[in-house]
């Protein structure tokens, strides 16, 4: 096993632990800001470019901004939903509406 894989498991489980953290102790602004920085995306870009070059790098950025409505559906279906009908079918909704139109967008399933 390659170990530069387990140095951006580390670094991704850091990120989950520290947004969960802040999450659970009604911290949830602050928790998103911390999932969504920049700074997320920054390492990512850098670790697919020095793997893989240029126009990796242009396709992960190219598939975000594709991708970024079904990822707002799936977190307005959480918001909507989870209310109503209680966290599993919130989040079965909202993982469903995120895959589908994802799929049909980008003419892949996974």
């Amino acid at each position: 096993m390659d170990l530069k894989f387990l140095l951006y498991f580390i670094i991704g489980g850091l990120v989950v632990s520290i947004v969960t953290y802040l999450g659970s102790h009604g911290k949830g602004v602050l928790a998103a800001f911390v999932a969504l920085f920049p700074a997320v995306t920054v390492i990512t870009f850098y670790l697919i470019y020095l793997n893989s070059g240029v126009e990796t790098t242009l396709s992960y950025a190219k598939g975000l901004l594709i991708l970024t409505p079904a990822w707002l559906l799936y977190v307005g279906a959480m918001i909507v939903m989870m209310p109503r009908y209680g966290f599993g079918v919130s989040i079965l909704s909202g993982v469903l509406l995120n895959g589908i139109p994802s799929n049909l967008w980008t003419g892949e399933i996974p």
